[in-house]
């Protein structure tokens, strides 16, 4: 969730691969290949994963590539 008032962003500190999917926009799939080449740190919980908020945050605030 975006607050409008302050601009920060309040993510659960664990959350599914579908909400990821959410967030950024993209499939679940992109998601999945994110956390298993680790670009995103994950928890493996049972069979599903789930991404840690830090993890999230770090991978949409680095720099792009040129």
């Amino acid at each position: 969730m975006l607050s409008a008032m302050t601009g920060v962003t309040a993510w659960p500190e664990l959350m599914t691969v579908t909400e990821v999917a959410e967030i950024l926009r993209v499939s679940k799939m992109t998601v999945y290949r994110l956390v298993h080449d680790g670009t995103l740190e994950s928890a493996r919980v049972g069979r599903s994963f789930r991404v840690h908020a830090a993890s999230l945050h770090a991978y949409v605030s680095a720099p792009v590539a040129p």
